[in-house]
């Protein structure tokens, strides 16, 4: 298969990143010959991390609908349905999408829950404290702190690796998204993140986590696989592991694996283009 004939990849990043931190997975996909877009988020788009840090005004106020569509509008210029693979925040974005139908194959790793999966473990509401801790910041554009990084991100690290990882790839947060995703977690019908777990005609979902992830542990992953598969929908949808992974499933060492594995299910499991267009 020639490269213009593989899929286009999409790669959805997550809270606090940018679309940097793809860099791993997007050359990769690359190297395999397919196209890989890795738009940012609306109010990062291209920026760079230093830039972020300085000017977040643009990163308040947004919230979930107006970045997946924001990724609506990208996918549809694209000439064919595309394989989506989101990361956290991201792997809600993906299976919004997914909701919409818009991809070929959707992967989420480490992805957070969609309305109605209740599963919050204490280290995931440990991660979100620094932000549901002040209300009226809703709108807002909260930076991250390299200690609060080290427990997300870089929990498998000495703490001097981790804090260089944050001046590298870590910007403000979106407020209102870490709200909209919280509130919804207690409103499958209508909350913002809500999806269709009975639809039938989604194309193949897996998700992926790592087993020593605090922002998205094992019991996350599990939960919303077992959301879908309870439906009764025929739809695919599988569940991975990783022992010894953190959050940093895309970038901690080892994540050729995971990347290759990931890609050889993607594209194993993808609707061919012509199922996919007649699904529109």
């Amino acid at each position: 298969m020639t490269a213009s004939t593989k899929t286009p990849i999409v790669l959805i990043h997550g809270l606090w990143m940018t679309p940097k931190s793809w860099d791993t997975w997007a050359q990769r996909f690359r190297d395999a010959g397919h196209e890989v877009i890795v738009p940012g988020w609306p109010g990062i788009d291209d920026r760079d991390v230093e830039d972020i840090r300085e000017n977040p005004e643009a990163l308040k106020g947004v919230g979930l609908k107006q970045i997946v569509d924001h990724y609506e509008g990208i996918i549809r210029t694209l000439p064919g349905k595309p394989i989506i693979i989101g990361h956290s925040f991201g792997g809600v974005i993906t299976q919004m999408l997914a909701d919409r139908g818009l991809g070929a194959a959707y992967v989420g790793v480490a992805p957070g829950q969609t309305a109605g999966i209740t599963t919050l473990p204490l280290s995931t509401l440990r991660t979100g404290f620094p932000i549901l801790a002040n209300p009226f910041g809703r709108n807002g554009a909260k930076p991250l702190s390299k200690s609060h990084f080290h427990f997300t991100f870089g929990n498998d690290l000495p703490r001097a690796e981790s804090d260089r990882l944050w001046e590298k790839y870590a910007v403000n947060s979106y407020n209102r998204v870490f709200f909209e995703g919280v509130s919804s977690v207690l409103d499958e019908k209508g909350g913002v993140t809500r999806v269709d777990y009975d639809r039938t005609d989604r194309a193949p979902l897996l998700v992926i986590t790592g087993e020593i992830d605090h922002v998205v542990p094992p019991a996350i992953g599990r939960a919303i696989v077992k959301k879908y598969r309870s439906s009764g929908s025929p739809a695919v949808v599988e569940y991975r592991e990783y022992p010894s992974r953190t959050h940093r499933l895309v970038s901690q060492d080892g994540w050729e694996q995971i990347a290759d594995e990931t890609l050889e299910w993607a594209t194993a499991h993808q609707i061919p283009q012509s199922a996919a267009a007649s699904a529109e």
